[in-house]
Formats: structure tokens, C-alpha cells, sequence
């Protein structure tokens, strides 16, 4: 058995002050030449790396070892810190070598497939696939390191303020929370399924009944839904829940949180309170409940001014209950040509915009698709609504209105990044308050919960509920950074007969209520706290920080967007035995 060497230092760690010493060093060959009598190898660990020297002066087999290795080798090495006399000063070690008198070789690699460095841009595919490979690299180790240090400040902080740290089952029954579960086959109870949690939601409700008080957890969640960048079929949630809890304590604890993980990891100080929102004013000024309020481009609602307008477009989506939005680009009218123009009208029919007028200000008068159709006087107060001046130009959606905010709330964020004015560096911290309890679909004319069906109505729209239920406040609360949501919560219901009304809302019969509820209404019938919470999105979070574009880079082995698991080749077929045991039966399709 090849012995180990017990590692006093790590690679990346060493510096000029400790010339002199003698050190042993374990890691990965990222590259060894020879020049004449000297061998130089770049040894690496997940802290960095730093030059190893092997002269002749060593005893004749462990040179031959040293001349015989490769990339990604994996050794041992014992020697003397040296001051260098050619200095690198784009490593962080490069003020010293370590002059080798000893080395042992754990392990041999061939030729890997990817290459060990940052900048290699090898597809996505082939990096989830050798993802142990990928995983050495300098980038991986930081954002592991960077996540483990949020996890950490979590742990400590919450407990730091009354929490305890408490872990929910991950087989669970399945009930409807907005996504499709993960089933697992019981064969204990034939044809009967498990479900893997979209969250720890009714079972943090049930600790708070249990008298726990101050919960969290560092939870995973499942959902069976569509992959994108900021999506996985596994994530990971900073969950929470509180007893005797207002709305505005929630938000000073998390505050307090930010600020602490925001000190710690970034260093950096942000000022408390965050500013607070309501869910209508972030529509209507960003087209967005999680409005990126770095740059301006604010929305303008002239609907007033266009209802009796000569033009059929803006006319027509008011008398249809929608209304006419716009942005104000300023400079934008020598900085975007026709062409440019046109590119923008196919970007907002992504959002089902069915066009995009415009009108740019210039001295010499207005240029615009639409403005022949306008007195002079429609013309005065367009121009005098979106304080627009010479040089400007104006960007109007006429639609619904979801179409509306979805529409110029994209195109302000487009516009922001050709400009580069959303700055990596600035964070703005936002509470959205005051959301809709309840949305209506279109298809089926049904209300659904907007966060959930646990959502606490707001005590002064309860009488609201049946009679109007799309008018009802929730109390509930998002936190976003730059246009992105990190996390939401609410203050939850907590009688059992408003709980029912709830469900009755939405539709559930006093069946499905028991079925599907029944254990939580159970608990309700022996007294519960008022409580409520939040979670996390804690990959998002990492992401954000590090500046990442998507949660795959946060995480140690992510599921690829078809779901799978490149490394393992999950998911995967099992064998017929097992199949029989769990009474299941695959169909043709």
C-alpha cells in the first residue's frame, strides 16, 4: 500500500514568509516540464497551486518518479519553501518554489477529457459529464467554498436569534403546491405513493403547532417542472417559520440576515431598512413584481390620454380593459436606428405584444409610427407625460395589461444591458409587499393562490373574500436583488375555519379538503400560534453573489436541462424484479 503523506500546508497558502520551512504537500500535477537538470511541476490543491522544483541532488529514483509525471497525477511531495528568483506574479504563490527531497505517486490519470483550467470553454454537456473533473478547477472550488460560507452564516446567525435547526421528512404525501411531484412507489403499501416535498411548507405550519417557535433549515425540495438557467429539479431552500410573528418583524429579522451574509461573504455594507414596495406600484412602474430598480426606464401609464385618441391601436386595447404603457429611452433616438427599432418590435412580441410603437424627439420635429394619427395638441401631452425631450425616444405597448407589464417590463431590462446600466457591483435590496391573495386563469376563469393556499388574506379585505376575491391583499412578502427574487414568504393561516374558506375558494371539494389536508386541519382543531415565514432560494442566492448566469454553476452535480444526471446516468431503467416488488407496470407510449 503506497504510503500517505501527511500534508502540513496547503498548496495555494504558501507564502515568502515561509521560506525556510520544510513543508509536505498533497495534490493534483497540473503541468511538469524539464529544463536540463531541473524538473518544474505545478502542483495543485482546491486553495491553489505553487511551483515544485526536483534537481538532481535527490536520489536517482525519485527523480526518475518526478520525470515521470503527467497532468492530473495525483503525489506527495516534501521539500524546502524558496524564495524564487523568477517570480510569477500572476499566481498567488509566486514569490516561492518548494525545493523537493521526496515523492510518492498515489495515483496515475490518462489524457482527461477536459482540460483543469477556468478558461477552457468546453460545452456545458461535456463539462456535467466529467463533472469530478470539472470540479478541480479553480471556479468550481471558489463557488463550493463561496456556498458553504452562506450555509455557514446562515446556521450561524439563525441560531444566533432564537431558531432551531430542525429536519422534515423528505417522503411525504403528495398535495397539490403549483408544481408536479416527484412520486416514490411504496412497497410496503402496494399502489399507495410517497411524494418528495416542493417544500417543507405544511410540515414547518405543523412545528409551529409543535411549540418549536423559531424554525429553519437548509431543506432540499423536488419539482417536476421545465428546466431553465435558474431551475433544478432538486434545489435547495433557506426555509424558516416563526410563531407570534407581524409581518414587519419578519422583514427586520431577514434584514438583519442580509446584512450580516452581505458583511461576511462580500464584504460589504448595506444600509437597513430596505426600501418597501407594493406589489401594484412595482407593476406599474417596472412591469415586474421583482423590479431591478439600478436604472431608470420607469413605465408611463397614458391611457388617459390615449382612450380618445385618433389612433385605432391605442383606442381599441383601452376599450378592451386594457391600457397604453410606455418607456422613455433618453438619448435613445441617435443610439437606436430603424433597424434597431424593428428588432425591438420583434423582441416584444416574444410577450405577446402584437407591436410596439414609437417616436423619436429631434430638433428638427418627431419621427414616429404612430404620430400622423395625433393632433398637435396629442402630440404635446405625449411628449409632456413622459417629460421626454430632444433626442429621446418613446417605447409604447397598447395591450391587456398583463401583456402590457410583461412586454415593457422585458424591453427595460434589454435596454438596460445594451446600455451596461445594471452595474454587477450595486445591490438593491427590495421588499414587495401587498400582493394579490388570489389570480384569476384566463382558461378556466378559476381563482389560484398566488404563493400558496396557506397565504393569510389581509384582516381588513376578509370580508372581500367571497364576494370579490380578486381584490383581496395577501400578507405576504418577497425580498429581490437587481430584478431578481431571492425569496418570499407570508404570514400564514392559522384558523381552521378561514383555512377551509381558503380551500373552498379555490375550488376543492370537501373531499379533496380532507383528503389532501386533512392531517394540517387536524392540527388546527388544538391550538395553533399565529406564525408565518420565508425561504430562500439558496442556489439563486449563490448565484446572484458570485455572478453566475445560472444555479448549475452554485451546485456540486446538477441535473443537465433534459434532468439528468450526465455523471451517473440518471435517471435509469431498473430491473423487473424490482418493478414486481412495487406492483408497477410500464405502459407503451
Amino acid at each position: 500500500m503506497t504510503e500517505v503523506f501527511r500534508r502540513t500546508h496547503m498548496c495555494g497558502q504558501l507564502a515568502l514568509s515561509d521560506a525556510g520551512k520544510k513543508v509536505v504537500l498533497n495534490g493534483w500535477v497540473q503541468k511538469s516540464r524539464r529544463l536540463g537538470g531541473l524538473i518544474f511541476t505545478d502542483l495543485r490543491d482546491k486553495t491553489g497551486m505553487v511551483q515544485i522544483v526536483f534537481d538532481e541532488s535527490i536520489p536517482e529514483d525519485v527523480f526518475a518518479l518526478a520525470e515521470s509525471l503527467r497532468s492530473e497525477y495525483v503525489v506527495g511531495v516534501k521539500g524546502l519553501v524558496r524564495e524564487r528568483e523568477a517570480k510569477n506574479a500572476e499566481l498567488a504563490t509566486g514569490e516561492i518554489e518548494v525545493l523537493a527531497d521526496s515523492l510518492v505517486l498515489y495515483s496515475v490519470a490518462e489524457t482527461p477529457p477536459i482540460y483543469v483550467k477556468d478558461d477552457d470553454n468546453v460545452s456545458e454537456d461535456l463539462r456535467l459529464k466529467y463533472r469530478y473533473i470539472d470540479l478541480r478547477k479553480n471556479r468550481m472550488q471558489r463557488n463550493l467554498t463561496f456556498r458553504h460560507q452562506i450555509c455557514k452564516v446562515t446556521r450561524d446567525y439563525f441560531s444566533e436569534t432564537g431558531f432551531t435547526e430542525i429536519e422534515t421528512p423528505v417522503l411525504v404525501k403528495p398535495t397539490p403546491e403549483g408544481a408536479r411531484d416527484y412520486l416514490v412507489p411504496s412497497r410496503v403499501h402496494p399502489g399507495d405513493f410517497y411524494a418528495l416535498p416542493q417544500s417543507p411548507q405544511l410540515y414547518k405550519q405543523l412545528l409551529m403547532a409543535g411549540g418549536s417557535d423559531r424554525y429553519f433549515q437548509i431543506a432540499k425540495c423536488f419539482r417536476d417542472e421545465d428546466l431553465r438557467a435558474d431551475r433544478q429539479p432538486e434545489f435547495t431552500q433557506i426555509d424558516l417559520e416563526m410563531s407570534f410573528i407581524t409581518p414587519d418583524e419578519v422583514l427586520e429579522i431577514q434584514e438583519g440576515f442580509l446584512k450580516r451574509l452581505m458583511k461576511e461573504v462580500m464584504q460589504l455594507d448595506i444600509e437597513t431598512p430596505f426600501p418597501r414596495m407594493c406589489y401594484k406600484e412595482a407593476m406599474g412602474r417596472f412591469g415586474s413584481d421583482k423590479p431591478d430598480t439600478r436604472f431608470g426606464y420607469e413605465l408611463v401609464d397614458i391611457s388617459a390620454l390615449a382612450k380618445d385618441s385618433g389612433f385605432s391601436v391605442f383606442a381599441n386595447a383601452i376599450a378592451q380593459g386594457g391600457s397604453v404603457r410606455g418607456i422613455c429611452i433618453e438619448g435613445g433616438a441617435e443610439r437606436f436606428s430603424r433597424k434597431e427599432v424593428d428588432k425591438l418590435v420583434d423582441f416584444v412580441k416574444i410577450y405577446g405584444a402584437k407591436g410596439l410603437a414609437w417616436l423619436k424627439v429631434s430638433a428638427e420635429g418627431l419621427q414616429s409610427s404612430f404620430s400622423k394619427f395625433l393632433s398637435e395638441k396629442e402630440q404635446r401631452d405625449l411628449l409632456q407625460a413622459f417629460s421626454a425631450k430632444v433626442g429621446d425616444l418613446l417605447l409604447i405597448v397598447a395591450d391587456k395589461d398583463k401583456i402590457v407589464f410583461d412586454a415593457l417590463g422585458a424591453l427595460r431590462i434589454h435596454i438596460a444591458d445594451r446600455f451596461a446600466l445594471r452595474h454587477p457591483k450595486k445591490y438593491n435590496f427590495l421588499w414587495v409587499v401587498d400582493f394579490p391573495l388570489l389570480e384569476k386563469e384566463e382558461e378556466t376563469g378559476r381563482y389560484k393562490a398566488m404563493h400558496h393556499p396557506f397565504t393569510s388574506p389581509h384582516p381588513n379585505d376578509l370580508d372581500k373574500l367571497e364576494t370579490a376575491p380578486g381584490d383581496v391583499r395577501a400578507l405576504a412578502y418577497d425580498i429581490v436583488l437587481n430584478g431578481t427574487e431571492l425569496g418570499g414568504g407570508s404570514i400564514r393561516i392559522h384558523d381552521r375555519d378561514l383555512q377551509n374558506r381558503m380551500f373552498t375558494i379555490l375550488g376543492l371539494s370537501a373531499e379533496e379538503i380532507e383528503n389532501k389536508f386533512g392531517f394540517l386541519l387536524e392540527a388546527f382543531r388544538y391550538g395553533v400560534p399565529p406564525h408565518g415565514g420565508l425561504a430562500y432560494g439558496l442556489d439563486r442566492l449563490v448565484m446572484l453573489l458570485l455572478g453566475e448566469d445560472s444555479i448549475r454553476e452554485t451546485m456540486a452535480f446538477p441535473k443537465n436541462q433534459a434532468a439528468e444526471d450526465p455523471v451517473s446516468a440518471a435517471p435509469g431503467a431498473v430491473d423487473e424484479e424490482q418493478m414486481f416488488e412495487l406492483g408497477i407496470q410500464l405502459l407503451d407510449f
